[in-house]
C-alpha cells in the first residue's frame, strides 16, 4: 500500500501553550521474508476466519480510510516478529490472514472503522510496526487489520510542563530524533525495537526501554491517552500530573494489547536531553553475586539508566570474557546526580573485578541489532527470548529453574540469561534459548521450551512477562498467572467490548469467534 501524508493536527488537537509539529508516516519492517510469493502463503492456525462481504467493505471504504484486500497485502500485514511465526514463514505460511487491511488517517476514521466492525461483528486487530514477538498483532479470526502507521508524528510539545503529544503510528526512532533535534527533549524510552516499533505499540504492549531504571517503563511515562472503544466512542484518560478521580484509567489501556480499545493519541512525559554521562563495567564470580550488587544499588536509591548483568554464557558470547558474570553500567542526566549514582555503584561493586569500560561502548553499538534472529531461523534453528520479572529474593531461584527446564528439552543447545532492567523491588530476567532439531519438530520444541520455562518461572514466584506482553504465545498462561484477578480482566473486556471484536483470542480471554488453534 502506498503511504500518504497525515493531515496537520487541527487547533483543537493542540495543548495550550504548546508547539505544533507536522507529522509524517512510516512503514513496518517485515521480520523475515516469506519463502514464496505472499499471495500464495497458506494459513497455519486452524481458527475459522470471519469473511468480509462487499457491503462491509463498502462501508469501510466510506470511512475515508485506505482499504486493501489483495492477498499479498493481507498476508504481509497479518504477521509480526513472533519467532515461531518466523519459522512458519520459512515454509511460506502465515499464522492467520486478515480479510482486509484498513489504514485510517486520523482518529475520526478509526472511530468510524471500529464502529462499522462493531455493527457487523467483524474482528479488528490493531497493528502499528508489527514488531511484537508474541503474536499480538496476528488477526487470528481474520476480519480487519487496522494499520495505524498513517497516523504519525508529534502533535504538540508543552516544554514548560515537559509533556509531548504524539500519534500512535509514529516509529520510535523518528519520534526520538524529532523530539531531540527540534525540542531538545527525550522521553528516555529506547527499546531494542526502536526502529521497528511505534509509540502506540509501546503503550499497547506495556513495553520497556533499555534505560528504564532511570526513566521508567512505558506505564510510568504515559501521562494520558485518547482511545476509541469498541462501539466507536472516543474517551480521553489522564492528562493531569496527579489526580484522585477514581482508578487510573490510563492503566486500563496500557498493556491491553488492543483488546479493550484502539489508542489514537498518546501523551508522554519528557526530559531535557542529558548533557552528562558516565559508564562502568564489573565482573562478578557468580550470577547471584551480581544480582545482589544490583539489589544493593537500587536499595540505596541509585537508579542508573542502564544496569545490565550477564551470566557467564552471555558474557563470553557478547564480551569474550572468561568465567565472569559481567555488569554494564551507564547513567545520564544532571552531573551531580550522575556522579552520585556512579559513586554508589562503585561502592557496591568494590569486591568485583573492574572490566574495560569499552564493553559498554560495544553494547551501545549492538543494542538495536535484531539481525541475528532472522539469520538463525533461516538456518533452521529454533530461537527465542523469554523475559520475566521477580522480586530480588526470588531471582536466583527463577534463573536456575528456568534455564534448567529449558535445557532439559531435547534438542536445546543453550539456555542463558541476563538481568536487563532493575527496580527497587526486583528486576527482569531475560532468557535466551536456541535449539537444533529436525525441521518437522521445530514447532513442537518451541512449544515445549515455552511450556517448561514458563511453568518454572511461575512456580518460583516470577511474572509472566516484563515487556514483550502476552499476545497469542503467552495466552494459555494468563489465567494461571493472574489467578482470581483474571475474572476482573474478563469483566473489563465484557463491559468495554461486549461483542468481542477487539483483537479476539489474545490475553487468554475467551472469544465469541471460537478457538484460536493455538497452542
Amino acid at each position: 500500500m502506498a503511504s500518504k501524508p497525515t493531515p496537520r493536527p487541527s487547533d483543537a488537537d493542540r495543548r495550550p501553550g504548546s508547539t505544533p509539529v507536522t507529522p509524517g508516516p512510516g512503514t513496518p519492517t517485515p521480520a523475515i521474508a516469506l519463502a514464496g510469493p505472499p499471495a500464495e502463503a497458506t494459513v497455519r492456525l486452524t481458527a475459522r476466519p470471519v469473511d468480509l462481504d462487499d457491503a462491509v467493505l463498502d462501508e469501510l471504504r466510506a470511512t475515508g480510510a485506505e482499504v486493501a484486500t489483495d492477498a499479498a497485502a493481507t498476508a504481509e500485514a497479518s504477521r509480526d516478529w513472533w519467532p515461531l511465526a518466523m519459522i512458519w514463514a520459512t515454509e511460506n505460511q502465515v499464522a492467520a490472514r486478515a480479510g482486509a487491511v484498513v489504514r485510517p488517517a486520523d482518529a475520526d476514521q478509526v472511530a468510524a472503522v471500529v464502529a462499522t466492525c462493531h455493527r457487523h461483528g467483524v474482528p479488528v486487530t490493531t497493528a502499528g510496526g508489527r514488531s511484537g514477538v508474541s503474536g499480538a498483532s496476528v488477526p487470528v479470526f481474520g476480519g480487519v487489520v487496522l494499520d495505524t502507521t498513517a497516523m504519525s508524528g508529534i502533535v504538540a510539545v508543552d516544554d514548560a510542563s515537559l509533556i509531548v503529544d504524539v500519534l500512535p503510528g509514529t516509529f520510535g526512532d523518528a519520534f526520538e530524533d524529532e523530539l531531540r533535534s527540534s525540542f531538545g527533549l527525550t522521553v528516555g524510552h529506547w527499546p531494542q525495537s526502536m526502529a521497528l516499533a511505534t509509540v502506540g505499540g509501546w503503550v499497547a504492549c506495556r513495553g520497556a526501554g533499555q534505560y528504564s531504571t532511570r526513566y521508567g517503563k512505558i506505564e510510568d511515562i504515559v501521562v494520558g491517552l485518547d482511545v476509541v472503544l469498541a462501539d466507536g466512542t472516543t474517551v480521553t484518560t489522564g492528562g493531569q500530573p496527579r489526580q484522585a478521580a477514581g482508578p487510573d484509567l490510563n492503566q486500563v489501556f496500557v498493556g491491553s494489547e488492543g483488546t479493550l480499545g484502539v489508542i489514537t493519541k498518546v501523551r508522554l512525559r519528557a526530559h531535557p536531553v542529558p548533557d552528562h554521562e558516565a559508564r562502568a563495567a564489573y565482573g562478578f564470580p557468580t550470577f547471584e553475586a551480581g544480582l545482589d550488587a544490583q539489589r544493593r544499588i537500587l536499595r540505596r536509591g541509585a537508579t542508573p539508566a542502564v544496569l545490565r548483568l550477564y551470566d557467564d554464557i552471555e558474557s563470553n558470547r557478547n564480551h569474550s570474557t572468561e568465567g565472569t558474570h559481567d555488569l554494564l553500567v551507564l547513567d545520564e542526566g544532571d552531573p551531580a546526580i550522575v556522579d552520585a549514582t556512579m559513586a554508589i555503584v562503585a561502592e557496591e561493586c568494590a569486591d568485583a573485578a573492574p572490566l574495560d569500560v569499552g564493553l559498554v561502548d560495544h553494547w551501545l553499538t549492538k543494542r538495536n541489532d535484531v539481525a541475528a534472529l532472522e539469520a538463525l531461523i533461516t538456518r533452521g534453528f529454533v530461537v527465542d527470548t523469554m523475559e520475566v520479572t521477580g522480586p530480588w529474593g526470588a531471582l536466583p531461584a527463577i534463573y536456575a529453574a528456568a534455564t534448567e527446564a529449558i535445557r532439559g528439552v531435547e534438542g536445546t543447545i543453550v539456555a542463558s540469561a541476563h538481568q536487563s532492567h532493575s527496580y527497587t523491588t526486583g528486576g527482569c530476567l531475560y532468557f535466551t534459548f536456541a535449539a537444533q532439531v529436525d525441521p518437522d519438530r521445530r514447532s513442537e520444541h518451541y512449544r515445549t521450551a515455552w511450556e517448561r520455562g514458563t511453568r518454572a518461572v511461575l512456580a518460583h514466584g516470577g511474572s509472566l512477562s516484563h515487556h514483550h506482553g502476552v499476545g497469542l504465545n503467552r495466552s494459555p498462561f494468563v489465567a494461571e498467572a493472574l489467578g482470581p484477578a483474571f475474572g476482573v480482566l474478563q469483566a473489563l473486556k465484557a463491559a468495554l467490548d461486549p461483542t468481542g471484536i477487539l483483537n479476539p483470542g489474545k490475553l487468554g480471554l475467551p472469544s465469541p469467534f471460537g478457538e484460536t488453534g493455538w497452542p
